[in-house]
């Protein structure tokens, strides 16, 4: 009988909504054997206990290979994903409370009056107002009075390029690529769940081997 071979591609951090993790949420699985398969998948891993754990756990591919070679020993294990994982534990309400509204409101609100701030703050630094005025007097021959053509074409000029550039208008995509939000959230992800995983080992928290 030929040796047979499971390949785990594990996921660097997964959340779950139930104290019992499983072998099936921390990635993918392969293996030609079905039966192998599905009896690997309902492995359970850990039990989230929130006074110790605060609700975060790190699990070794290490610890995941002892538990899998312990059951099965004949089987060949390959691993082609992370090597630890980030295991969270979430509470999501399946409705929008008051509070969630509250918060997604709070965060708006910020990010709108906070970008406007900043945006005036920065032309007044440079004294826009007063470049505009000067390069219409230069080309006019005469001072403005009020609103010119500079003003609302670097204004209309400035809400697309904001537009273009975050690559999203309204809930809509302008192209297929990842905006820059995304970009450096996903980098400040990949950051959080490093020091996640460092602190973890460090602390001697990790579900690793002996």
């Amino acid at each position: 009988m030929p040796k047979e071979t499971l390949y785990l591609k594990l996921e660097r951090k997964v959340q779950v909504q139930q104290d019992e993790v499983y072998l099936k949420d921390l990635g993918k699985f392969t293996c030609r054997d079905d039966k192998i398969l599905n009896r690997i998948r309902a492995m359970k891993i850990l039990t989230f206990q929130p006074e110790k754990d605060g609700g975060r756990r790190v699990v070794s591919v290490l610890h995941l290979i002892r538990l899998l070679t312990e059951e099965y020993p004949g089987l060949d294990i390959q691993n082609i994903g992370e090597t630890e994982v980030v295991v969270e534990r979430v509470c999501t309400p399946r409705y929008k409370n008051a509070r969630q509204v509250f918060k997604i409101c709070f965060v708006c609100a910020i990010c709108f009056f906070g970008a406007a701030f900043t945006i005036m703050t920065f032309h007044n630094d440079i004294s826009i107002i007063k470049v505009f005025d000067r390069i219409y007097e230069l080309v006019a021959g005469q001072k403005p009075e009020g609103a010119t053509v500079l003003e609302i074409s670097y204004s209309i000029g400035l809400a697309v390029g904001i537009i273009v550039f975050f690559n999203h208008i309204g809930g809509r995509r302008i192209t297929r690529d990842p905006t820059p939000i995304e970009v450096e959230m996903r980098m400040y992800e990949d950051q959080v769940n490093n020091a996640l995983a460092e602190t973890s080992d460090r602390e001697g928290k990790t579900l690793e081997v002996n």
